[in-house]
């Protein structure tokens, strides 16, 4: 199944204490989002998909902010299931296909998104979603690239995802508001499974 089919919304991770990532993608998958994308931002990113990986295998753990063949290297080693990128070079294309992973690259305009479809590529990441023209922006790519669909991600809320989801070429979105930093820290897991419910129905 694709990624972008196994729940509406993908919590997009930032982990700076490495003991969190654990409890915390239990809570996710608690709540009903099973995919979790830690983000490659912090010093302990790549433990954190390791220990998730190995702990919660229930949870299908992936590492986002795939920049180089070195970081995809480094993924694969702690046992991310799948890739993110914010944008796709034709270098960062080729090492995410030779992976063997599912992945979503990301694009933000039109011409990216034909060429990563000249690939193949169908279903693409949409970043920064809010500033590259948000559901309007995605509405009128429907229209001449209907076969390409997308996780948009960055700037989405919970009161907006909803509109995000109700257009024919969203599979998913991506998200931060599901682990706030507050609860991170207080290891409030009962706010972040309650927050996963809440997107969990919002398909």
């Amino acid at each position: 199944m694709s990624l972008l089919d196994l729940a509406p919304v993908i919590p997009v991770v930032v982990i700076d204490d490495v003991e969190t990532a654990v409890p915390l993608a239990r809570a996710l998958v608690a709540g009903g989002l099973p995919v979790i994308e830690v983000t490659l931002r912090t010093a302990d990113a790549l433990e954190a998909i390791a220990r998730i990986a190995a702990e919660v295998p229930e949870a299908v753990v992936g590492a986002g902010t795939i920049r180089t063949s070195d970081d995809i290297a480094a993924c694969l080693t702690a046992g991310a299931k799948f890739l993110v990128s914010p944008g796709t070079t034709p270098a960062l294309a080729d090492a995410m296909a030779a992976s063997g992973l599912p992945y979503l690259p990301g694009a933000a305009t039109a011409t990216e998104v034909m060429a990563l479809a000249e690939r193949g590529l169908k279903e693409l990441k949409f970043f920064p979603a809010g500033p590259a023209g948000g559901v309007p922006y995605l509405k009128a790519l429907a229209g001449p690239l209907p076969d390409v669909r997308f996780c948009p991600t960055g700037g989405i809320r919970p009161a907006t995802a909803p509109d995000y989801l109700a257009l024919p070429n969203v599979g998913c979105v991506g998200g931060t508001w599901l682990t706030p930093a507050d609860a991170l820290a207080a290891g409030d897991w009962g706010r972040v499974e309650k927050l996963a419910a809440e997107a969990a129905a919002l398909r």
